[in-house]
């Protein structure tokens, strides 16, 4: 017999955490914690899943823990909260890639040296036998399971493929982890077999088959990853800090670009650290082939790459997704919920989106009251169909530079936002102009030289370099927002036929000090596609698009915004030897700002 869902009106106040409860009560909209979250059942299962990854002519198995109310013993049938990762059983010591190395120059013997920009195979294997193995503890979300299951959601945790007690192999979002991830929700929902430790087959019976799924990085990659398929039964998903595209991860329109932090880092390293199944050598071939086909040498965009783009397939979700990510994250920057929220906002996917002031971390540890109340409405919606309106509230909550003022708005990027363009002037290598129109007459020309040994942010901060070209706004009179994309549309040459494009734009205080609004890269090689790399000729001139990473910063009043033009990025791109020369015609090269208020904000405030 089914127990009854339990609606409570305001005011009325619900049952207490410990108490006996036979079906969930719902207070102003929001799961009440009635249930006893240490009076649980757990269970350990394998999920067959319809994949053979590590080519042992056997389906694939995806080791899962659940924990559910003893209620569920007695008939109460309840949604899930599923968090799947590649990180419950830790990670093995491995090292990154060698970024020290020359760019890939087509048709050249030789042009991309220092080890080819690879790992040794040697080394790898030397890493993979290092391996820690899975994690002989249970699973448990201590942030996030007493607080869901005494709300009367049961809580499953899987490993991915080829980590801990899961078999098959880790590929770094390939298909088979996928697959993995997707064949838990078939089985809470009756379509994918499981057993115990003991071969015994084992059910579901106990839940509705209402998914959600959540977590913070590769671990709120994977429910991107699942709602992309389309599968039935995962009605929501929050992607905290997630990937969209492990192209975008990784490479930057051509060029080989670092998560922060993670200088070196690629598809095959990321696979080698989570590999901690206890077999050590079924999954050697498969990283290999990884290593071989992420292509650390041209960078282009390619099936490989597609394989792990889940934005192509907005179209297929289902699942209403809460997309969450820090505006300071630049480990997975923020163009992945940016071109993760804009594709499903045009597929009419039930949709809202979460920014904080943070970096790569959960919003949970902000302490934020809003960020709680917010997933417990979301999924007391989508898993119990409460009605509690969330899903016709403002699309937009946005935490504001002050890291006190939340503010919900209608959509994200503001509403009222335009692209404003602003033109550099002569004098870059110390600091030129941004005006509103265009340098006048003839060509006009400033060159800088590459010094991947320099920082950024020391080059910015420089009040003459050769390494740069810097170009500034006045002093803004009142606060001026930026939200979305920032491009820059450059009329550029080379005195070499490889070089790293790196463009910025920087807040700069009265006292000088200074701070990265946002930058982007690109491969000057790959100006016509991602997807191809077409030789550069030293001397001609190319149109070459900058596109940064998306943001949504206000300018206080009395700072100025600059533009800044570097050829390589200490942190984040590949750092060939110094000296490449870029020069630009300031004639042709524009700065599209997306202002809210468009142009004229812009005028007013930069006058």
């Amino acid at each position: 017999m089914l127990a009854a869902l339990v609606t409570l009106p305001l005011g009325l106040t619900p049952a207490v955490a410990g108490a006996v409860a036979e079906g969930p009560v719902f207070v102003g909209g929001e799961a009440q914690p009635v249930f006893d979250p240490k009076d649980v059942v757990r269970e350990s299962v394998w999920v067959r899943a319809p994949v053979d990854s590590d080519r042992d002519g056997h389906d694939d198995e995806v080791y899962t823990e659940v924990v559910r109310q003893k209620a569920t013993d007695r008939g109460l049938k309840v949604p899930v909260v599923f968090f799947n990762s590649p990180y419950f059983s830790g990670g093995n010591d491995v090292a990154n890639h060698d970024v020290d190395v020359e760019l890939y120059v087509p048709n050249r013997r030789g042009g991309y040296d220092k080890r080819d920009g690879s790992l040794l195979k040697a080394e790898a294997d030397e890493r993979i036998a290092a391996a820690v193995g899975p994690n002989p503890a249970p699973i448990r979300s201590g942030r996030y399971e007493d607080y869901f299951v005494s709300r009367g959601f049961a809580m499953v945790y899987a490993e991915s493929l080829g980590t801990g007690k899961s078999s098959g192999c880790p590929t770094s979002g390939g298909h088979n982890e996928t697959v993995g991830s997707k064949s838990v929700v078939d089985w809470l929902n009756g379509r994918a077999t499981a057993r115990d430790a003991a071969g015994a087959p084992v059910t579901a019976g106990w839940t509705t088959g209402k998914v959600a799924m959540m977590g913070v990085s590769y671990n709120g990659t994977l429910p991107n990853a699942v709602a992309a398929t389309g599968v039935e039964g995962l009605e929501a998903i929050v992607p905290i800090a997630a990937i969209s595209s492990w192209y975008d991860y990784y490479r930057a329109d051509g060029a080989v670009v670092a998560p922060g932090t993670f200088q070196g880092e690629d598809l095959d390293v990321l696979a080698e650290y989570v590999y901690t199944r206890e077999d050590r050598e079924v999954c050697k071939p498969v990283i290999a082939d990884l290593a071989a086909r992420q292509d650390r040498v041209t960078g282009d965009y390619s099936e490989f790459w597609d394989e792990r783009n889940y934005v192509k397939d907005a179209s297929k979700v289902r699942a209403a997704v809460l997309a969450v990510h820090g505006l300071s994250d630049w480990n997975v920057k923020v163009k992945h919920v940016a071109q993760w929220y804009d594709a499903l906002r045009r597929q009419g996917v039930e949709h809202k989106i979460w920014l904080h002031q943070a970096g790569h971390t959960d919003p949970d540890t902000l302490r934020s009251v809003e960020w709680r109340r917010t997933i417990n409405r979301w999924f007391s919606h989508y898993l119990y169909g409460v009605d509690n309106g969330i899903e016709r509230e403002p699309k937009a909550t946005i935490q504001r530079e002050d890291r006190t003022t939340w503010v919900d708005e209608a959509d994200w990027p503001a509403p009222g936002t335009s692209t404003a363009r602003v033109y550099p002037w002569a004098g870059g290598t110390a600091k030129g102009a941004l005006r509103f129109a265009s340098v006048p007459g003839n060509a006009v020309v400033e060159t800088l030289h590459d010094d991947s040994s320099k920082l950024a942010e020391d080059l910015i901060d420089l009040p003459t370099s050769g390494n740069r070209l810097a170009y500034t706004t006045g002093p803004t009179v009142s606060p001026l927002r930026f939200s979305g994309v920032a491009r820059v549309d450059l009329a550029i040459s080379f005195d070499r036929p490889a070089a790293n494009v790196t463009a910025l734009l920087v807040d700069r205080a009265p006292d000088g000090t200074s701070h990265v609004i946002t930058r982007g890269w690109t491969d000057p090689q790959n100006r016509v596609s991602p997807s191809r790399t077409k030789p550069i000729e030293p001397g001609k001139q190319y149109r070459v698009e900058v596109e940064l990473e998306p943001n949504d910063y206000v300018v206080p009043s009395g700072h100025r915004v600059e533009f800044v033009l570097i050829s390589s990025d200490h942190d984040y791109t590949l750092r060939p030897d110094p000296g490449a020369g870029l020069s630009v015609d300031l004639t042709s090269t524009v700065v599209e700002l997306p202002v809210v208020g468009g142009l004229a904000a812009l005028r007013l405030s930069v006058g």
